[in-house]
């Protein structure tokens, strides 16, 4: 039988599912940042964006965010070619060469994730990516990134969408 003490000594709980999910967005949203930091770095040539990559999470982020980043870093710099390509193809009217490092960048990340993340809805990826876009670049970046991410989506197997 259980005494009075044990009746007020604190219960330990797991921590709440919609808690857990606003934890893993975060932790999300926080890889998706360094990993453009570190993609965006290395367009200057002194170092590999896995190198810049783990200089940044030497000093932030948690095991979901290194994992997330690092996923993304390794795919980026995977199908970098690919992903040129691509944005080639969907917006021929704005070389990746002639982008600007941050605009290439950030295309680059944002593309990688819609197309080589499954665990990720495209909407989910959009949405995040179009933010980002604002926030680093600017309107017109923004407005790109929405205009190339849909339309790649929308050629996507739809249950991506």
């Amino acid at each position: 039988m259980a005494s009075a003490a044990d009746a007020r000594a604190p219960r330990h709980r797991a921590p709440r599912p919609d808690r857990l999910n606003e934890e893993l967005v975060r932790s999300r949203r926080a890889g998706r940042r360094l990993a453009l930091a570190a993609v965006f770095e290395a367009e200057f040539g002194q170092r590999t964006a896995e190198a810049v990559l783990e200089r940044h999470l030497a000093v932030e982020g948690d095991a979901e965010t290194a994992s997330a980043a690092r996923a993304l870093v390794a795919a980026v710099t995977l199908h970098r070619d690919t992903i040129d390509a691509r944005i080639g193809d969907v917006a021929p009217q704005y070389p990746v060469v002639q982008l600007a490092r941050m605009d290439r960048a950030l295309l680059r990340c944002a593309l990688c994730e819609v197309l080589h993340s499954p665990a990720t809805p495209a909407r989910v990826a959009i949405a995040e990516w179009v933010e980002l876009a604002r926030t680093y670049s600017g309107e017109p970046m923004r407005r790109l990134m929405n205009g190339v991410l849909g339309r790649v989506a929308r050629e996507l197997n739809p249950t991506r969408r």
